[in-house]
């Protein structure tokens, strides 16, 4: 649940990569919680694609999850597919998208549910999913995003954020930026709105299972719902 004292200066920064968590506002792509464009969960599922790769199995499995924690209670939802050796490169990373992109779909469907809405306005908040496809990104390709997205000066962001609400008010169920116009200029829309995705966060497709694929098998027995205390 991102939170107003969570918006960063972005004048301490040269580059995103020294951002490790906290909330900055993209002209490009909107509010951006930098926790989870991070890309730590699409490194590891990548390292799960090139172990399996290079083992002597026919198939192999790999288990992608997105989790939250509330108190001791740890809850989430996951994936595990099993993939047919001898994939390329290109394939992984479209396998790895649509596992991605299929998790966090239910994940914030998960966090919406009753239960869980007491505590949280995360399910769907305009910046989670958005900032999962640029993690996704930023671990495929890595360069440094700083210029191409057009960040706003703290001040700038706070505007945006008083004049709006929080951002967990607006809620996107797409993987489309949603932009807010900056209060301060003239602008004809006074609500945010969905912007298009810039060119290098369009490379690559999300794979699509068909009816009795080889390459890619969900195991429906291991897909779902996960918890634990810790």
């Amino acid at each position: 649940m991102s939170k107003r004292e969570d918006i960063l200066d972005s004048s301490k920064f040269s580059s995103e990569k020294e951002i490790r968590h906290g909330l900055i506002y993209s002209e490009i792509l909107g509010w951006l919680d930098m926790g989870h464009a991070r890309g730590d969960d699409i490194r590891n599922l990548m390292a799960q694609f090139s172990q399996g790769e290079s083992s002597n199995k026919a198939y192999y499995e790999v288990r992608y999850e997105q989790t939250m924690r509330i108190s001791r209670f740890v809850t989430g939802r996951f994936n595990i597919w099993q993939i047919k050796k001898g994939r390329s490169l290109k394939e992984r990373q479209s396998i790895a998208l649509a596992m991605m992109m299929s998790t966090a779909i239910a994940f914030e469907n998960w966090q919406s549910m009753i239960w869980f809405n007491w505590h949280t306005d995360s399910g769907f908040s305009g910046e989670d999913l958005i900032s999962n496809l640029f993690g996704f990104y930023r671990v495929n390709f890595p360069r440094n995003y700083w210029g191409e997205l057009r960040i706003v000066s703290r001040e700038a962001a706070l505007r945006r954020w008083d004049h709006y609400g929080p951002v967990g008010n607006f809620k996107n169920t797409g993987f489309l930026p949603l932009l807010f116009p900056d209060p301060a200029q003239k602008f004809l829309c006074p609500r945010p709105f969905k912007g298009n995705l810039p060119r290098f966060m369009t490379q690559i497709s999300p794979y699509k299972i068909i009816d009795n694929d080889e390459i890619v098998r969900i195991n429906s027995k291991k897909a779902g719902i996960t918890s634990a205390v810790g």
